[in-house]
């Protein structure tokens, strides 16, 4: 026969309660009032997308640039050379 509890606290009961797949977990209302946060534009995926706004913009545009500098921005003086 277990010893009679005065508090009422059961740690079985504690254990199955915070594990994230328990019943009681999915009947949290916290856990409702935060699901927003992990779904839709707030998803992992889409929180990881956006955090550098404009790089592929931006990479485009300087590889473009480059193409443009090496084939029409050639230097033709020559400075440094030996001018006798």
């Amino acid at each position: 026969m277990p010893a009679h509890n005065p508090t009422g606290f059961d740690v079985n009961e504690f254990k199955a309660a915070a594990h994230p797949r328990s019943v009681y977990a999915k009947r949290s209302p916290w856990t409702r009032y935060e699901a927003w946060r992990y779904t839709g534009p707030f998803s992992r995926f889409n929180r990881f997308k956006r955090i550098f706004p404009g790089f592929g913009i931006a990479s485009v545009a300087f590889a473009g640039y480059c193409a443009y500098e090496a084939a029409f921005l050639k230097d033709d003086h020559h400075h440094g050379d030996n001018h006798h």
